[in-house]
């Protein structure tokens, strides 16, 4: 009977592992902010100019954000009219629409990491 043994670095899987997670939150969060930008209400474009992405690596957590002085108001306010194709809630519809695809492209950096 041949006996074969697996030395295994948990360590070592656990850094890529995450390192992939931190990548793939990355492209996870800039896909969030092109799926926004796209139906965020526009008129001189300040709004959609002033969309940012941060990303804390250490606690693996993202954000989309609008800084402006209106932008909590336009995302909230069901009764203003827009443009074809821009809307309210446009960060809640695209991140609630796009979260399988989120999910995936962070898998995806996950698997990548860990060949």
């Amino acid at each position: 009977m041949t006996r074969a043994r697996l030395k295994l670095n948990t360590a070592q899987i656990r850094a890529r592992q995450r390192a992939g997670a931190v990548r793939g939150l990355h492209k996870a969060v800039n896909h969030l902010l092109e799926r926004s930008t796209a139906v965020a209400p526009i008129e001189e474009s300040t709004l959609i100019n002033s969309a940012v992405t941060s990303v804390d690596d250490s606690a693996l957590r993202a954000a989309v954000s609008y800084d402006t002085v209106y932008a909590v108001r336009q995302h909230e306010e069901l009764t203003w009219r827009h443009d074809p194709g821009r809307q309210a809630k446009y960060l809640e519809q695209p991140l609630n629409d796009e979260a399988g695809t989120m999910w995936e492209l962070i898998a995806a950096q996950i698997r990548r990491a860990l060949r």
